[in-house]
């Protein structure tokens, strides 16, 4: 239940990133922190990237995944879930962890690679179109088809899951805290909210003064629309090499806590993601996912237009590495020159 009876929804605290953490203990990874040398001397500032491309199944979803399985594996006799990806291989894996069976609704043109991860942990898949059909109505039929007693769990919008995927920013200032390390701006991806609604609880909690920037792809910008509006704005799936941000709307709970505690949303272009995909590999030797290089594209463009200052500590999520590689040369090629 998103709310109680008056309409009040039952948004998740700083205590519910807390109590994940201690759930994901000894389960997920504590992911590392990199620098560049290359990027701090290139930008001006020092810049710190949180590396979810380095958790279990390649992303932050897991996180949320895993938590939000955890407070129902008692009672749940499977899990449902719809998703484009990340949450897919999230949901299928931390089902499998708990013993659980796991369905999963796919657009018929998911990546491969996440289609195939999806599977492989045991997640069974079923398909829809994503331009003609909507994954609620989808998800809706699908779960009177399986057995009484299977527990729904969307992609972001879920107190557990953006609870989870809290812990991310949690880990990433207590450590850069632990070397006496504040920042100054957060630059997270954005697609339904989940990561940054939970980032930005645990940052106001433990850095109140770090700014959270939230980035989107220049073709789906309607969470920005929606924080300029002061409601949420839907819009039809927006085509963007981002796949994991090809939402068309933010969540209930996501858009209560963003409109909280984030200070702006920027978007960025493809071209814009794809420099930043040839940076990761070139110069820190990373797999990124081109959603995953949201946020260092929204660090380089609020620089170079001087709304973060030089001399700036800059954190950056990068939030997964699952890109099928054949697609990931044609995209670091496309920007080559001939």
């Amino acid at each position: 239940k998103m709310a109680d009876a008056n309409g009040n929804l039952d948004l998740p605290t700083y205590n519910d990133v807390v109590d994940a953490s201690m759930v994901l203990d000894s389960v997920a990874h504590r992911t590392p922190i990199q620098t560049s040398r290359t990027l701090d001397n290139e930008l001006g500032v020092k810049a710190f990237m949180k590396c979810e491309n380095m958790q279990r199944m390649g992303a932050f979803k897991f996180r949320g995944g895993y938590n939000a399985v955890s407070h129902c594996k008692d009672t749940a006799k499977g899990i449902l879930t719809y998703s484009s990806g990340n949450h897919a291989q999230a949901i299928a894996l931390a089902s499998k962890l708990h013993g659980i069976p796991s369905t999963i609704i796919m657009p018929t043109d998911a990546p491969p690679l996440k289609l195939k991860a999806t599977q492989s942990y045991g997640g069974n898949v079923v398909f829809y179109d994503r331009y003609k059909e909507k994954r609620d109505e989808v998800a809706e039929r699908v779960k009177e088809t399986l057995p009484e007693g299977t527990v729904f769990i969307p992609p972001y919008d879920h107190k557990y899951v953006i609870a989870g995927q809290g812990t991310a920013g949690k880990e990433m200032i207590e450590d850069l805290q632990s070397e006496s390390i504040t920042l100054d701006y957060l630059f997270v991806c954005v697609g339904g909210g989940g990561l940054i609604s939970g980032i930005s609880l645990a940052a106001k909690a433990l850095s109140p003064q770090t700014k959270i920037i939230g980035v989107e792809p220049e073709a789906g910008n309607d969470a920005q629309q929606s924080l300029q509006q002061g409601k949420i704005v839907h819009i039809e799936t927006p085509v963007t090499i981002a796949d994991g941000a090809q939402t068309q709307h933010l969540g209930n709970l996501t858009f209560a806590i963003m409109k909280q505690h984030v200070s702006q949303i920027i978007t960025v272009t493809d071209t814009e993601l794809i420099n930043g995909m040839k940076f990761f590999g070139e110069r820190m030797k990373m797999v990124v996912e081109p959603t995953g290089c949201l946020g260092l594209a929204g660090l380089r463009k609020m620089v170079e237009s001087g709304e973060v200052p030089k001399g700036s500590c800059c954190g950056v999520v990068i939030s997964g590495g699952n890109v099928d590689l054949k697609r990931y040369c044609e995209l670091i090629s496309s920007s080559l020159p001939p």
